[in-house]
């Protein structure tokens, strides 16, 4: 199982904090580094000193990094058009050399929208479609030959399709809790399916029905990649633990029962069930930035035991 690390700069983070994160990442061999998309905090928090841009962000650290993946989950498909989403993270891999992953959700957050002046349409899992099939036909078009696309939402004329990532095919993140529509979006469009926040139980029926919906478009279910984002609060004693979920305003028992937490033996035994399921990798969310050593100690007395 890989483990990689998932921030909410919404929070509250600069851009210099979240690039001493990536590279305490890089330099711990986490498999990657992703960030949230979104524009305003969530919660008791104030969220200063205001948010950043998840793909200003990936392109900044795309030239200070060396070797970690890039990506997001999930950028919102509200805040961009397709066309120019497509041209950003190509931008943003051909600056990493290649190192990009990007997570594509259809937006949920009201009040961001509102905060922002940003559209908030009804259909929004229609334009997600079409913003799929735009990207992955923009990007799949050979180089001097022209893309087309006629859809509800979207329309492109005689567009050049350029410019092409660094990845021959740069991976794609679908992800949810949808019954339905999320599976088989996943199945047409997906490298990995990532369900947030979930029980054993949700991910089991979950990730059962994106590799059946796999299966009846004629792909292997194999073909996916299968992950979990679950929140981390990881500690070498009680008073360890206590001490970070109280800096993240959790409670420790809530955290054991809905994510990571407790002792690291504690939690390679919890990654193993969740591996159990299918899962092959894990988006473990720091919550607090600012605890460096957190993630050293997952790396020392976690990580080795999921080899």
């Amino acid at each position: 199982m890989e483990l990689r690390i998932f921030t909410e700069p919404q929070q509250g983070a600069t851009y210099e904090r979240l690039l001493r994160v990536a590279r305490a990442a890089e330099e711990l061999n986490y498999g990657a580094f992703f960030r949230s998309d979104h524009y305003l905090h969530m919660g008791n928090v104030d969220g200063l000193p205001g948010p950043t841009d998840a793909w200003i962000t990936l392109a900044g650290l795309a030239r200070e990094t060396k070797r970690i993946r890039l990506g997001t989950l999930m950028t919102a498909g509200t805040f961009r058009l397709p066309g120019v989403l497509a041209i950003q993270v190509a931008q943003v891999d051909q600056m990493s050399g290649g190192r990009v992953d990007l997570g594509l959700g259809s937006g949920w957050y009201a009040e961001e929208h509102a905060a922002y002046g940003i559209p908030f349409p009804k259909e929004k899992f229609g334009r997600l479609e079409e913003q799929l099939a735009i990207i992955r036909g923009l990007w799949d078009t050979p180089v001097g030959e022209r893309f087309n696309f006629a859809g509800n939402f979207y329309q492109l004329q005689d567009s050049p399709a350029l410019p092409k990532p660094t990845q021959p095919h740069v991976p794609i993140l679908i992800g949810g809790h949808g019954a339905k529509r999320t599976p088989a979006l996943a199945a047409q469009y997906a490298d990995e399916f990532n369900i947030p926040f979930a029980s054993l139980e949700d991910t089991e029926r979950q990730f059962k029905r994106v590799r059946a919906a796999a299966e009846e478009r004629g792909r292997k279910a194999d073909d996916l990649v299968y992950s979990n984002a679950l929140v981390a609060c990881v500690g070498k004693s009680d008073a360890d633990i206590k001490r970070r979920a109280d800096a993240i305003g959790r409670e420790v028992e809530e955290l054991k029962a809905n994510g990571l937490a407790g002792s690291p033996a504690e939690v390679v035994e919890r990654l193993e069930q969740f591996a159990a399921l299918g899962s092959q990798r894990v988006y473990l969310q720091m919550l607090d930035l600012a605890d460096l050593d957190h993630m050293e100690l997952i790396a020392a007395e976690v990580m080795p035991q999921l080899a």
